[in-house]
């Protein structure tokens, strides 16, 4: 595990060891690279970073969304130039075995209700008690009496899906108690805007753009400052991923120094998603939060 975890620190900081020199020239070319991957991200930095690297460099970058499982593996198939994802490949599956995964900033996990829900904290007890069906009414947190409707996203190989059995419950397999599955997270996430009772987890990347409240996790709220630290427990990597042997491989590597450069690290804060590069030390603090998983599911 630690080795899987370090793997892609090492490729990020290969990478980066070359942000300062220029890009090479398109010479006039007209290239165009795809991108298709998790929605976070794409809604996170991609579309901006994307925009200002084609004013940069002229190549253009078409964006589609398609969720995390999908960037991983139609990199993998080599169908696309580039994808991205807020989930490492699988171990042992040849679907993704093909991609390489290179970190690029990190997002963490937020638990988001209606602005008008008056319950503004929650522990990680109770987070699991409610999506194992064993909480189910708001007035055991302080609420109203009401129903809690869990609002979940659709398979357990989704972005957040994943990384919220690993993190939370250490159970890929982790069954929800869900009141409505959802295909995407933005669906999901517009879903909580119009519901008072509603619960669900989303990336903060994107979850900070909608009109929902992100409740407080064991007392800290989810700031780009206790993210960067390690503060906020539910943290995780998001990836850009590219084939060895894909057609662009060259001119993808290329845009991921970029996105590790001045420039591109300046796109993600400014879209509150905190650098890979600049929050290093969140690797050895994965492992802590994955061993403290493990023991509150009594493995």
């Amino acid at each position: 595990m630690i080795r899987l975890l370090y793997r892609p620190l090492g490729q990020a900081l290969g990478l980066c060891l070359f942000a300062a020199s220029a890009l090479a020239a398109s010479g006039g070319q007209s290239l165009s690279l795809n991108w298709v991957g998790c929605g976070i991200s794409k809604k996170a930095y991609m579309q901006e970073i994307a925009t200002l690297y084609e004013k940069k460099t002229g190549i253009h970058i078409d964006i589609a969304g398609g969720g995390a499982t999908k960037g991983i593996r139609e990199i993998s198939a080599n169908k696309v130039d580039i994808g991205g994802s807020c989930r490492f490949r699988l171990p042992n599956n040849s679907a993704e075995s093909d991609a390489v995964m290179v970190p690029v900033a990190w997002d963490a996990l937020v638990i988001i209700t209606h602005p008008d829900n008056p319950v503004g904290d929650l522990t990680l007890d109770q987070l699991r008690l409610i999506y194992t069906g064993k909480l189910t009414n708001w007035n055991a947190l302080g609420g109203p009496d009401a129903p809690i409707n869990v609002y979940v996203r659709q398979g357990n190989l989704s972005g957040v899906g994943y990384k919220l059995r690993e993190l939370v419950f250490a159970n890929p397999d982790q069954t929800f108690a869900a009141t409505e599955v959802f295909p995407s997270s933005g669906p999901l996430e517009q879903a909580v805007e119009t519901d008072v009772h509603a619960i669900a987890v989303s990336g903060i990347s994107s979850a900070r753009k909608r009109n929902v409240k992100l409740m407080q996790l064991e007392g800290k709220d989810p700031t780009y400052e206790n993210i960067r630290d390690g503060e906020y427990l539910l943290y995780r990597p998001l990836y850009l991923a590219y084939n060895r042997d894909g057609e662009n491989a060259e001119e993808v590597k290329k845009f991921i120094q970029f996105v590790h450069g001045h420039e591109g690290q300046a796109v993600l804060r400014h879209n509150g998603t905190v650098p890979y590069l600049e929050a290093i030390h969140l690797v050895r603090k994965k492992l802590e939060q994955s061993k403290r998983a493990r023991e509150n599911a009594g493995l």
